[in-house]
């Protein structure tokens, strides 16, 4: 086990398995266990998400795992959580695993962050976006979803997120349940999205060189209720409508059928796809 120290002074462990090229993976390579699990499951989700995620990768990869959804949850940096922090951390993680080039594969705003590494560094060998999309992405929309959770984070009491199981905000169905997000918690996601309010992810495609993939499940449109301003948020529609675009970019892009952003995260979903576009463009850097 590896630990990386991050721009905050914190630190972090990081796995390592497999060999081959390095593939960092931002996923809780332990599966959550008791009533953790249970309310996880209750969402739709995997406990074991980045476990089977690790497993499905590292016979062929050397695959660098870590949990920095958990940490940001459970050591909040609600003034520095920006997007150049968030690639620094990135580094070191990858530094302490002793990698050198790497593949990035993230989902939600964990997809936003490879997009930022990207066009920060030259070190990525491959991008994958999941559930995020890397051209007309809903940066304006998720500002103000995270600024109504903060408010609220702020005028009531919050619930207490356990360690390691705290889901970002983009990924809960807000108009259902209400915050259990501290305000240091939803602070930092504040601070993260209103770093990029002006970031144009159109400008940016031209200087991007790496082998690119990005999905989302054709369903993944977040309705948040009125306490969020009634928000939708399109992850999906951005990759439909603009798929030329993206391909002609040199994006391969893929939309699944019928999921929707939890769904589309689950690893019988994600592997079909990333596996073997990875095998591809490991294929370029051999």
């Amino acid at each position: 086990m590896h630990r990386a120290r991050l721009h905050d002074g914190a630190s972090i462990e990081v796995e390592v398995r497999g060999a081959g090229p390095a593939v960092l993976l931002p996923v809780n390579p332990r599966p959550v266990e008791g009533p953790q699990a249970d309310a996880m499951r209750e969402w739709g989700v995997d406990p074991a998400l980045g476990r089977g995620l690790v497993d499905g990768l590292a016979d062929a990869y050397r695959v660098v795992a870590f949990d920095y959804e958990g940490h940001v949850f459970a050591t909040p940096k609600p003034h520095t959580l920006t997007p150049a922090n968030v690639v620094r951390d990135m580094l070191a993680v990858a530094d302490a695993a002793g990698v050198d080039r790497f593949a990035w594969y993230g989902y939600s705003w964990l997809a936003l962050s490879g997009l930022q590494i990207a066009i920060r560094t030259d070190r990525l060998w491959a991008l994958a976006m999941g559930g995020f999309p890397p051209i007309g992405g809903p940066y304006a929309e998720m500002l103000q979803v995270t600024l109504a959770t903060h408010r609220m984070a702020t005028e009531l009491r919050p619930v207490p997120t356990p360690s390691g199981a705290g889901p970002s905000p983009d990924e809960i169905d807000w108009s259902t349940v209400d915050t259990g997000v501290s305000e240091p918690q939803a602070r930092q996601f504040v601070t993260l999205y209103e770093a990029l309010q002006d970031f144009d992810d159109a400008a940016v495609q031209p200087g991007l060189t790496c082998p690119r993939l990005c999905f989302a499940g054709s369903a993944d449109e977040i309705e948040y209720g009125e306490r969020w301003g009634g928000v939708h948020v399109s992850m999906a529609g951005p990759l439909a409508g603009r798929r030329a675009e993206l391909e002609a970019h040199g994006w391969q892009v893929h939309v699944l059928p019928g999921l929707d952003h939890t769904s589309a995260m689950q690893v019988t979903n994600v592997l079909p796809v990333l596996r073997p576009w990875l095998a591809a463009a490991a294929e370029l850097i051999c």
